[in-house]
């Protein structure tokens, strides 16, 4: 799969969670809760990772070229 399809589902994924969150609860709560912190830091580690991997794998494909 291509990494920017990957990015952009799950992108899509994370909004959709949010909104869920935010339509759970009341009006007057409109601060960030805990869960939601969460929520959105496991987000960002998985895109950090995915695109670790692309990387990674783009330069020891690049490498065993060079090879």
């Amino acid at each position: 799969m291509n990494t920017f399809a990957a990015l952009v589902i799950l992108n899509g994924f994370i909004a959709r969670a949010r909104r869920g969150v935010r339509e759970r609860l009341p009006d007057d709560d409109v601060g960030a809760s805990t869960l939601e912190l969460v929520i959105i830091v496991l987000g960002l580690i998985a895109v950090a990772t995915l695109l670790v991997v692309a990387i990674t794998a783009a330069v020891q494909r690049r490498v065993d070229q060079i090879n």
